[in-house]
């Protein structure tokens, strides 16, 4: 009897290191499989897809703090196209400078007015100018502070009816982040305390 009750014992502590060690198991299992379903959202979460002529492209995303460099001059070039692209259509130039409006605070606006009382955006139009900026030489950016310092270097291309004219157009301000982005404003930025620093002619070619 005694022998009996010792097997069912021994049978009890089989069955007891038996469940410990499934238990365990299943554990592992268990935080295994959650690793790796962390690990693939994760690196799922990395890939950003572009829609490209029709195609679905697939790009790799990256911290911003990486681009922001490159975001911001983006933004600033954005800007100074669309505030300085001008012609003698008044319906274009509204367009374009309410685009601009989106990407600057009102240090760009005081500027706007300040042309238009001078009667800036009138001569455009009646003398059948355009005015198009050229390809910028830089934009310095520093990222040490933020909101962020930025100074653009460019050029304005001002054709009028027997001359082109190229002026100088240098200026500067600082980039706040936005906490969020629109189709009127694709990097979430704001350009504040911006102003002209040179604005002078640099040659008149006869045409």
């Amino acid at each position: 009897m005694f022998q009996q009750f010792k097997n069912i014992d021994t049978a009890f502590q089989f069955i007891r290191v038996f469940a410990i060690a499934f238990l365990v198991g299943t554990v592992v299992i268990c935080l295994y499989t959650v690793h790796r379903t962390t690990s693939a959202l994760q690196k799922g979460q990395q890939r950003i897809y572009v829609l490209s002529d029709g195609k679905l492209l697939e790009a790799q995303a990256v911290e911003r703090h990486d681009s922001l460099a490159v975001e911001i001059r983006d933004h600033v070039k954005m800007f100074h196209y669309y505030f300085y692209s001008l012609q003698p259509d008044e319906e274009i130039n509204r367009r374009h400078l309410t685009a601009a409006m989106y990407l600057a605070d009102s240090s760009a606006f005081r500027e706007f007015k300040s042309l238009e009382e001078d009667g800036y955006y009138a001569r455009i139009i009646s003398n059948n100018i355009s005015q198009e900026v050229e390809e910028y030489d830089s934009i310095a950016v520093d990222l040490n502070h933020n909101p962020y310092y930025f100074k653009y270097f460019g050029k304005l291309r001002i054709a009028r009816p027997t001359s082109i004219l190229t002026r100088s157009l240098i200026t500067e301000g600082y980039l706040r982040i936005l906490n969020g982005v629109s189709t009127k404003n694709p990097h979430g930025m704001l350009i504040e305390r911006w102003k002209v620093a040179d604005n002078r002619d640099l040659s008149v070619e006869k045409r």
